[in-house]
This record gives C-alpha cells, sequence and structure tokens, in this order.
C-alpha cells in the first residue's frame, strides 16, 4: 500500500508531528507499506507573524494535484490543518477521493493564547475540516471524549510510540550542571508554558532544550537556567538521559511524544493533571502529575528510573503503525484506482 501524507510540519521543524511522521514512515515499511510525503519543500512561503521563526508554504491547486497524481497513492492522509492540508482536503473532495486526517495539535488553544478568537470560532472550522474525513485520527481518549463532545465524528484511535534503542538510560552524558537535573524539550513559544517551570523553586538545576520565539525573553527572565538550544536525535537522547526528572509544562498538547522519549531514558514525568500527561502517565509510577508543579517535580524524584524504562518499553511504533495502517485501510477504495486510470 502507497499512503501519501500530506504535512505543513516538516524539517527544518523540530516537533512532535515531525518527529512522529518519520518515525511512522519507517515502522510501516516493516507491515508492508510505504509513505510518501507531501510537505512545504518546493512552495512559495512567508513567515507566521504569530509564529517567529516558523514559515508557511503557499500551495497552488495545480502543483498540489500534479504531485499527488506523480505519487499515485492507494490513501491519502492529512496530518495537519494548514494550507497544504486544505489545499490536499479540497483536491480529494473535489475528485470524490475519501481520505484521513489526523488530530495533533490544540490550534484553538495556541492561537487564543495569541490573538483575541474565541475558541469555538476555532473549533468550528476544525470541525468542518476533520468532519469531511473518513477518520480522523487521535491519540489519547480523552481526546477522543473532547472532540466528540464539540462535534467531531468518525474518530478512530492512533497512538504514539517511541524509539526505545535511539532513548535509552545509557546513553546519558554529563552535561555540567548541579543535581538533580530537572528538564524541559520543546518549541519554546509561549503555548508551551515553560515560565510555569523555570519560575519554581527547585533544588539544582534547570534545563530547556529547544528554540522558539519565547527564548530571548526567558533566557534573560531566567539567568540561572541552561538553554542548549535545538539538538540533534542523537545529542537529545543523551541530555535527555542526564536528567532527573523531565518536566511537562504545556497544558495543551494533545499527547507529548517527548514524554515517551523521557520514559524510555529512565527519566519520571512531572506535569499538570491534563490531557497528554494524564493519558501518557495515568496512575503508572513513572511521573507526578499535580496542579502545584514544584510538588509534582520533587515527587517525580522518587520515581524508580527502571519502571519508566519498562513503561516505555510497551509502547512500540510497530503497534502505531499497525493502528495507523488500519484506519487508512478505509479509504483504500477502487475510488484510487479510477483516479489513476483517468
Amino acid at each position: 500500500m502507497r499512503i501519501l501524507v500530506a504535512t505543513d510540519a516538516w524539517h527544518p521543524q523540530i516537533n512532535g508531528v515531525v518527529r512522529t511522521l518519520t518515525t511512522l514512515a519507517k515502522a510501516v515499511r516493516k507491515r508492508g507499506a510505504s509513505i510518501e510525503f507531501l510537505t512545504p519543500d518546493g512552495f512559495p512561503s512567508f513567515e507566521l507573524p504569530t509564529y517567529p521563526g516558523m514559515r508557511c508554504a503557499i500551495p497552488g491547486p495545480r502543483e498540489i494535484a500534479r504531485r499527488i497524481e506523480a505519487i499515485a497513492p492507494d490513501a491519502i492522509h492529512i496530518a495537519t490543518e494548514g494550507p497544504i492540508g486544505h489545499m490536499v482536503r479540497r483536491f480529494c473532495i473535489k475528485r470524490g477521493l475519501p481520505f484521513t486526517t489526523s488530530y495533533t495539535t490544540r490550534f484553538p488553544e495556541y492561537i487564543s493564547a495569541r490573538l483575541p478568537i474565541p475558541e469555538s470560532w476555532s473549533y468550528a472550522v476544525l470541525r468542518r475540516f476533520h468532519n469531511a474525513s473518513t477518520v480522523t485520527m487521535v491519540s489519547t481518549k480523552s481526546m477522543t471524549e473532547d472532540l466528540e463532545s464539540r462535534g467531531f465524528t468518525n474518530i478512530g484511535m492512533w497512538t504514539r510510540g517511541v524509539d526505545t534503542e535511539l532513548f535509552r538510560p545509557d546513553r546519558a552524558v554529563d552535561i555540567g550542571l548541579p543535581r538533580p537535573i530537572f528538564m524541559t524539550v520543546g518549541r519554546v513559544a509561549v503555548e508551551k508554558n515553560i515560565d510555569a517551570f523555570l519560575s519554581l523553586d527547585l533544588p539544582g538545576s534547570k534545563a530547556v532544550i529547544g528554540r522558539g520565539p519565547e527564548e530571548e525573553r526567558l533566557r534573560r527572565q531566567y539567568p540561572d537556567a541552561k538553554f542548549f538550544g535545538s539538538l540533534s536525535d542523537e545529542n537529545l537522547a543523551s541530555h535527555l538521559a542526564a536528567a532527573d526528572v523531565f518536566v511537562f509544562p504545556s497544558r495543551t498538547d494533545t499527547y507529548g511524544v517527548v514524554q515517551l522519549e523521557a520514559l524510555a531514558c529512565g527519566v519520571p514525568v512531572a506535569a499538570y493533571p491534563v490531557t497528554g500527561p494524564l493519558d501518557v502517565i495515568a496512575d503508572n509510577p513513572i511521573g507526578a502529575l499535580n496542579e502545584d508543579l514544584r510538588a509534582a517535580c520533587l515527587d517525580a524524584l522518587k520515581m524508580s528510573k527502571q519502571a519508566c524504562r519498562d513503561f516505555a518499553l510497551t509502547r512500540s511504533w510497530d503497534n502505531s503503525a499497525k493502528q495507523f495502517i488500519g484506519n487508512v485501510s478505509k479509504v483504500v477504495t477502487d475510488t484510487f484506482a479510477a483516479s489513476r486510470a483517468a
């Protein structure tokens, strides 16, 4: 099966969507499928005013059609709701082709954090976008319940996995910080709520891995914190494994793959009891969830590193790929073959 995945998020961006899609592409091969990506590469683009440093593609309908027809997919999956996602959705509807989508980012909350736009307006746009698909894939049960309560339909489960060969405890290196080391990883932006972490009164050290529009301000405001910037996969794994606690201060992430990466390194998680951490950590003794983030950080120090590693070993990308292919298979019809022959 040849699957086309359309995504507005792509390299050189470093985020959960990009990491998930690139890892998924490797995992589906073991199940006899292949993924071809339709990305912003090659399209004109502009910088997003609310996301400094991030560029948005300007895809034309003819080029979108040409790329899709050149790939000649058996199924089409739209991973993001940006310009490429919308243009591919338009192509599918115009041609009468079924498609799947995935809901991976809480854009209504992200947008309202920057602009005076009610979340209900953004959810109305997203509901219209996703309800045209055969399956809208989400990563957790709580997200399923949340979207269904907002009128989203045809929701299917697509959980995430972790590369336990790349992320493992024995990769830890000396990063030269006093212990205990509390670390967060992700885009340094307002929706990640990093202030809530860096403002805590904690022993030892605080470290941040990632870049983003809030980085310069946070560096000035919290001079005692260590900012490592963006790191390659191997360096990320070695730095993450060096931490004592992984702090996940976001209140808006739908999952947070980096939580699994930390656990695979034997590092317990401290977070708020919100969607994402609740679904990953639940009642397992691998992290601490508390509205008092400082208390969660200190409680996480007591967690077993081996328990964290053992939990991560049960979250394989093979199972994630199996779920993804199962959802996508629902749109593999003779319509695609007829479209290619036309």
